[in-house]
């Protein structure tokens, strides 16, 4: 019977796998993108959403709202928004070409591109390489010049205009003379983290291995290559979206020319698709290079060329990026070993752009339905009431070997059942979480906040503390410790 079973497991998981790779439904995929982006219009999430979806190579576009509250115009394949933080996928593909033509190394010295001397650009002797600057690791400061430094307005619809002032009155010169005072926030190499200065100065680099400037190089591999119009270019005015904040106030554009290979580019949801047509493809030995894991665990924490690259629960590699400036949120994800990918374009900052990325994780498993591998995990452990979670875990995945638990997952699962008043449960996932990663400050985090929920304040403490050894700098535990210490027990 055990070996019956094991073949019934194993025909299970090639079906799923099958299955997702599998093109979708044309009819399936018109009804989950209509159905949710009339919903996320009417909920009031955003003026104007362009979305495109690319599957197995073909592309289909939807479009909903207004480019503008007071008047009816609906938005096109064709209008642009500015894209954010994804332009830096663009900028660390041409870093990518220049690898691949001999012109950089990936472990070259960003010093060696720079005019003048840079002794800063190091931490404990090792310098920040051009890698780094792709796959998030610089250390760099988030911004030069530093926007935490404006002065306070009582509106806050005033700062993004004071910073698109300040933007457009700088320059490289004032950037490499800043630039001899930056301090670095770890080693290079080995902390993911934001910086829009750093994809300023990839361009720069990039730009002096080849001799020409960022526009041309976009244009020569990757927009001309791909039949996408000009990023950068003034002459479709016509076709760019205004944005705007909840309260329907009109915000700047971000089009300083020293921001352009951070968070400068405007593109329209058809431009989008045959980014996402030639990213799927990856025909190319550049875009291959792009999308490969540069730091981390593909399992756990990974980036690529500013790509954050994972797996989902049924083991499929995805890769995603998201951008937010003053006016407009955006978020593409690829899952390369389906042939799907998709770009949703939005005129509305701050909060929306995470809630683009929950839309387009909606949208899949409504599309597909959720992997076998998930139903089995949640419905056994459901079964169980989530006590023994590292046995069911273990029961479960022996039967879908390709089962993806990152702590990630299990940290956001917890706390779901945490918000849905499963405190115990929720304590049973942050348990197991703790065993599978002891050296985490934040597993060890999440599980001090379920005790005290559960009114286990000492087991809380213990977690706390264990918490702030492994991370002394985090202020929630401390500030918990001090609430605790302070309250009657």
């Amino acid at each position: 019977m055990r070996n019956v079973a094991l073949l019934v497991s194993l025909c299970v998981i090639s079906t799923g796998v099958m299955a997702a790779n599998r093109a979708i439904a044309p009819t399936t995929i018109d009804a989950t993108f209509q159905h949710m982006g009339s919903q996320f219009i009417q909920a009031g999430k955003t003026d104007a959403l362009s979305i495109a979806v690319v599957d197995h190579g073909k592309p289909r576009f939807y479009n909903f709202g207004s480019t503008s509250p007071d008047a009816s115009t609906p938005p096109t394949e064709n209008t642009a928004y500015e894209i954010g933080s994804i332009t830096k996928l663009f900028t660390s593909l041409l870093l990518a070409h220049a690898i691949v033509d001999g012109n950089a190394r990936a472990t070259d010295d960003l010093r060696s591109y720079l005019p003048g001397s840079y002794a800063n650009l190091q931490r404990d002797g090792v310098p920040i390489r051009l890698v780094d600057l792709a796959d998030t690791t610089s250390a760099l400061p988030d911004n030069l010049p530093d926007f935490t430094k404006l002065a306070p307005t009582p509106s806050p619809e005033k700062p993004p205009f004071a910073a698109t002032k300040q933007l457009a009155d700088y320059d490289r010169a004032q950037l490499f003379e800043d630039l001899k005072t930056a301090s670095l926030s770890s080693r290079p190499g080995s902390v993911p983290k934001h910086s829009n200065l750093a994809s300023v100065l990839l361009a720069i680099a990039v730009e002096k291995s080849y001799g020409q400037d960022f526009a041309s190089l976009l244009a020569r591999f990757i927009e001309k290559p791909f039949g996408m119009q000009a990023g950068l270019s003034k002459g479709r005015a016509g076709q760019f979206a205004t944005g705007y904040t909840a309260d329907h106030v009109a915000m700047p554009a971000l089009d300083a020319p020293y921001i352009a290979a951070a968070a400068g580019l405007r593109y329209s949801a058809r431009d989008m698709s045959r980014f996402l047509i030639a990213e799927l493809a990856a025909k190319d030995p550049a875009i291959r290079l792009s999308q490969k894991v540069a730091w981390g665990d593909i399992d756990e924490d990974a980036t690529a060329f500013n790509w954050k690259v994972d797996r989902t629960i049924d083991g499929q590699r995805r890769l995603r990026a998201s951008g937010g400036t003053f006016a407009f949120s955006s978020y593409i994800e690829l899952y390369p070993d389906s042939g799907y990918g998709v770009v949703l374009l939005a005129n509305r900052p701050g909060q929306t752009q995470a809630e683009l990325k929950a839309f387009a994780e909606e949208a899949i498993v409504d599309m597909r339905g959720k992997p076998a591998a998930q139903v089995a995990l949640e419905d056994s452990l459901e079964k169980a009431d989530f006590r023994e979670a590292a046995r069911v875990i273990a029961q479960v995945k022996h039967t879908y070997p390709n089962l993806n638990l990152p702590e990630e997952r299990i940290n956001s699962w917890g706390y779901s059942l945490f918000r849905a008043g499963k405190t115990e449960q929720a304590v049973s996932l942050f348990v197991y979480n703790t065993e599978r990663h002891p050296q985490s400050w934040n597993a060890w985090d999440s599980l001090g906040e379920a005790y005290e929920k559960a009114n286990a304040r000492d087991k809380a403490i213990a977690s706390y503390r264990r918490s702030l050894e492994l991370n002394p700098d985090n202020a929630h535990a401390t500030e918990q410790l001090k609430l605790m210490a302070s309250s009657p027990g």
